[in-house]
């Protein structure tokens, strides 16, 4: 998992509040994207990455003020990191297509899981239900 990690915090780095607003603005094509994702593998990941674009969205939008920067940018990443088709493991792959995007998005709410589990109760989101299995 260290090396997952590494890869996030690097990626999110990269995350400027300008590529957050460009990903903002992306969010409503890609949850519609999201929903199609058919890796039965990886029974969270839809859910986890709504949850993400949720927290993105709000935050960014300036709706919830309480999230760390440097969470909003893991968020971000991971969620262009799902969005793009060809990871690390292409998603054309069947069976291990998700694998890396579902790593990618546990390693964000592994570390920020303080920050979202609040985000999580104050929007009455069971986060454990999302967040129990890969």
């Amino acid at each position: 998992m260290p090396e997952i990690v590494n890869f996030v915090n690097n990626g999110a780095a990269s995350i400027t509040p300008a590529i957050a607003e460009k990903i903002l603005r992306q969010l409503p094509q890609w949850k519609l994207e999201f929903t199609q994702i058919q890796a039965p593998g990886f029974p969270h990941l839809v859910d986890q990455l709504e949850f993400l674009a949720a927290a993105v969205e709000d935050a960014i939008e300036g709706a919830y003020k309480d999230l760390p920067y440097v969470t909003i940018a893991q968020a971000s990443f991971a969620l262009l990191y799902a969005h793009k088709k060809v990871g690390v493991i292409p998603d054309s792959l069947i069976d291990l297509g998700r694998a890396d995007d579902s790593s990618v998005v546990r390693a964000v709410l592994i570390q920020n899981e303080k920050y979202l589990a609040v985000y999580a109760r104050d929007h009455g989101i069971d986060l454990e239900k999302i967040t129990s299995q890969p």
